[in-house]
């Protein structure tokens, strides 16, 4: 029978109480109330009794802790489920990252519920390395090796949270190499191509095909740029990298600065410069980019039916993009003989170590870079 008692200079009560081999034991209750201590008491008796008898199963285990949390805080202790896990990070990661990124942890999170089905209920530290193994050889068939990698690494985002809160003592998602992605794919845009590119595109599509190129600027900066951020009079372009957070400032190039000047709406600050892709995301102007390559001829029209693919089939590389006007722009720079450090600071680094290292160029030396472009807008 388990007992209580208080030891000197201790004002918690002390359970004694045997444990499953018939040693006996004590232990702290964490409480000073003696009718708390106990229920807590009892706990610990009952657990006792029930591994003695071979029936102290995980479930049970995790239940006891449950109960003996809840004795002492007055509330219920906070659930390690998987699924539930993955909702208050989510939330948690909603107040601190840019939307862009809050939707890449979103994918990871219902990638995960959908790969676990009903174990997504279990304790988080009941995975293991061989479920984050399979976890990526699903996500292998169905993607790009990069984009695999990507799920995996916020996947082990997610573990290390919890491993940081105490609630897994392992992350298995760390122990899982990444698979080894195509290098140089991806190629840059000829001079024909841009000008057929061109030829295609609508108002908006035709700025947003001539900032990506003479910015080399990723779309997701491009398209929700509003006229505040130009400055027609100092012929500058200015805004903050949603990916890495840059202030950029960038000489509009002349072909640009033409077509900027035949925009309405240039009264309004808050006026967005592209209106048929504000609220658009990434992977839906990703999507019309590439139907616009595909009415230019520059790549066949892609659907699942013509491909004999189901949606679930893995997607491969896109060797032209519109990330690849970001290249592009890089080579129609070094091809025009600005040095490689020029060209990477009109681009813009991801690395903030070699943005600080570049900061010393000055903006006539950035815009007579950009003005030896070449106009492909004619």
């Amino acid at each position: 029978m388990a007992s209580l008692h208080k030891l000197p200079n201790c004002k918690n009560w002390m359970v004694a109480f045997r444990l499953p081999d018939g040693r006996r034991t004590m232990r702290s209750t964490g409480t000073p109330d003696r009718r708390q201590a106990q229920a807590i008491a009892l706990k610990y008796e009952d657990a006792a009794r029930l591994a003695a008898k071979d029936r102290f199963s995980e479930t049970r285990t995790r239940q006891v802790i449950a109960d003996i949390y809840a004795l002492k805080a007055a509330e219920k202790l906070p659930s390690d489920s998987l699924a539930d896990y993955l909702d208050a990070w989510l939330l948690r990661k909603g107040l601190e990252v840019a939307e862009s990124s809050f939707s890449a942890y979103k994918k990871t999170a219902d990638e995960l519920r959908e790969h676990f089905g009903a174990r997504a209920q279990k304790p988080m530290d009941s995975f293991t390395v061989r479920d984050a193994a399979a976890f990526q050889d699903r996500l292998a068939k169905r993607v790009s090796a990069a984009t695999c990698n990507k799920f995996l690494k916020i996947a082990r985002v997610v573990w290390n949270s919890a491993w940081r809160s105490g609630i897994v003592q392992d992350n298995p998602f760390a122990r899982i190499k990444a698979l080894k992605t195509e290098k140089g794919k991806r190629r840059v845009f000829t001079l024909p191509e841009l000008k057929r590119l061109l030829a295609v595109c609508d108002d908006d599509w035709r700025g947003l095909v001539l900032a990506g190129l003479y910015t080399g600027q990723r779309i997701s900066d491009i398209s929700t740029l509003a006229w505040s951020q130009i400055d027609l009079e100092q012929n500058e372009l200015q805004f903050c990298t949603r990916k890495t957070g840059r202030d950029v400032h960038i000489p509009i190039a002349a072909p640009l600065r033409a077509y900027l000047m035949t925009r309405a709406g240039r009264d309004d600050p808050a006026a967005p410069v592209f209106p048929s892709a504000v609220g658009e995301g990434s992977n839906t102007l990703a999507r019309r980019f590439g139907d616009i390559m595909a009415a230019a001829g520059l790549v066949p029209k892609r659907t699942h039916q013509a491909m004999k693919n189901g949606r679930s089939a893995r997607r491969e590389t896109d060797v032209l993009s519109f990330h690849c006007l970001r290249h592009t722009a890089t080579s129609l720079l070094k091809n025009s003989g600005v040095s490689a450090v020029v060209a990477r600071e009109v681009i813009g680094h991801d690395s903030e170590a070699v943005s600080r290292q570049y900061t010393h160029i000055d903006t006539s030396t950035l815009r007579t870079a950009v003005d030896k472009m070449p106009d492909v807008a004619t």
